[in-house]
């Protein structure tokens, strides 16, 4: 057997708000479902409202390629307001690990969010070319546009349309 491939990539998106307010807003189940809202992405089991912390799993069930797909993630990190990674548990990738980075400068009041996506696609061969064909292609637009959502909540602040 060859050498473990994964796939990477990484996305920095600058916010004019706290890392706190960031933070809280990446980890935010209700957030990340209005974000995606075209794939109609839905939490269904383990914390299903509210926010999510150490340990602590969300099953997501949502429609991409076409096809229903589940995926249950779990918190394995979790340093307010600096960082927070989660790693799937069960779910259609072989692997897949997303760590979310906030770096507050409060001086200014900007918030550089990192976000670094490590996935292995299954099925050997097949699954590493849809990999370089597809995957990391399309995860990465998920992730643009999450976190656009995230900044313009972010930027647009507390609000009657269910701000923080």
């Amino acid at each position: 057997m060859g050498p473990l491939i994964v796939v990477r990539f990484e996305c920095a998106t600058e916010i004019a708000a706290p890392a706190a307010v960031v933070f809280d807003l990446s980890r935010s189940i209700d957030a990340h479902m209005d974000s995606m809202r075209r794939s109609r992405e839905r939490a269904v089991a383990g914390v299903t409202t509210g926010s999510i912390g150490l340990g602590q799993e969300v099953t997501w069930r949502a429609r991409h390629f076409g096809i229903w797909w589940r995926m249950s993630s779990r918190i394995r990190q979790f340093e307010p307001p600096k960082m927070f990674v989660d790693e799937q548990v069960r779910g259609p990738f072989a692997a897949f690990r997303h760590e979310h980075r906030f770096d507050g400068e409060p001086a200014t009041g900007v918030t550089l969010m990192v976000d670094l996506v490590e996935f292995r696609a299954p099925l050997g061969p097949l699954g590493r070319l849809a990999e370089v064909l597809v995957l990391r292609w399309y995860l990465r637009r998920l992730i643009e546009s999450r976190n656009a959502y995230i900044k313009q909540r972010a930027e647009d602040g507390p609000g009657p349309s269910g701000g923080l």
